[in-house]
């Protein structure tokens, strides 16, 4: 699972071994390594509370570059707009009481997870797309580093989610910045000018717009207008090359940030591909 510890965020290319590395496969159904619930696990888990978002001041050390399995991740040294889907894992009284990336004692009963590159501490939704339930986490520590997996939660989130029996699911993570902290668009400007960046509106002046039909590139979807638009601002000054094509629309409550319209699946296929592999997203398709 995750849980690398301190270690882990002193070198960036010096980690201890991954469990991963040397272990079979959790089976369906069952839990890795025996990685299950303590002997006195509370009785009371589906009352404990999310918590409640807050501005943190973030670890300097654990928002350096660090390299995993010959990959090197880049931890975001900023709150800002994260969104990713892909699979969830949880680990339990393996690493419980061990010290987690921030230094703070793994509580596998609290309502944390590891994830690679979410500022450490900071906040996130984690929806289960199988089962529709949603859970705020505080993000601790680093992890996992394995295929498709996008977080690791603890014990108690992953119960409230209804993944404890599955071991895994597919779910969406969604980064929550509070209203005090700086936006996205703060962070691209502290980090120099870049291509494109002076055709950028400002990003109080982003237009909502009705989508016209095709096929679109989804890079995230927010409640909140302020969220959507620094995302946007964001969006279009790292991809310049796409500037042009990313629009916000309001669906369904939601603020969608999209890429597009292209003609068919294929080009708009391309065009996510091209995002994977330059940005810490994973888009989704969507035909209108």
């Amino acid at each position: 699972m995750a849980l690398l510890g301190l270690l882990a965020l002193t070198a960036c290319s010096s980690l201890p071994p991954h469990p991963e590395t040397s272990v079979p496969q959790r089976k369906p159904g069952g839990y890795y390594l025996d990685d299950g619930p303590g002997a006195n696990a509370p009785t009371n888990l589906d009352q404990i509370p999310n918590p409640e978002p807050r501005v943190e001041p973030i670890k300097a050390s654990t928002s350096r570059p660090y390299a995993v399995f010959g990959r090197t991740y880049t931890p975001m040294t900023r709150l800002g707009p994260y969104q990713a889907r892909g699979t969830a894992s949880w680990y339990g009284k393996r690493y419980h009481g061990q010290a987690t990336a921030s230094g703070e004692t793994y509580d596998m009963y609290a309502m944390t997870a590891a994830h690679p590159t979410l500022p450490i501490p900071s906040y996130a939704r984690v929806t289960n797309l199988r089962t529709g339930k949603s859970v705020v986490v505080r993000i601790n520590d680093r992890g996992p580093f394995h295929g498709d997996r996008v977080i690791d939660l603890s014990y108690t989130a992953a119960y409230k989610l209804g993944m404890i029996g599955s071991g895994s699911d597919l779910v969406e993570v969604q980064s929550i910045v509070p209203d005090e902290a700086p936006s996205a668009s703060i962070v691209a400007q502290a980090q120099g000018p870049t291509e494109g960046a002076s055709r950028e509106r400002p990003v109080e002046e982003a237009a909502v717009v009705q989508e016209p039909a095709g096929v679109y590139v989804q890079l995230g979807a927010f409640a909140l207008r302020p969220n959507a638009e620094s995302f946007l601002a964001h969006m279009r000054i790292e991809m310049s090359w796409l500037a042009g094509a990313i629009g916000m629309y309001a669906r369904d409550g939601f603020y969608r940030v999209h890429a597009g319209p292209y003609a068919d699946r294929i080009q708009a296929d391309e065009v996510a591909r091209r995002i994977e592999q330059s940005m810490d997203l994973k888009p989704i398709l969507i035909t209108r």
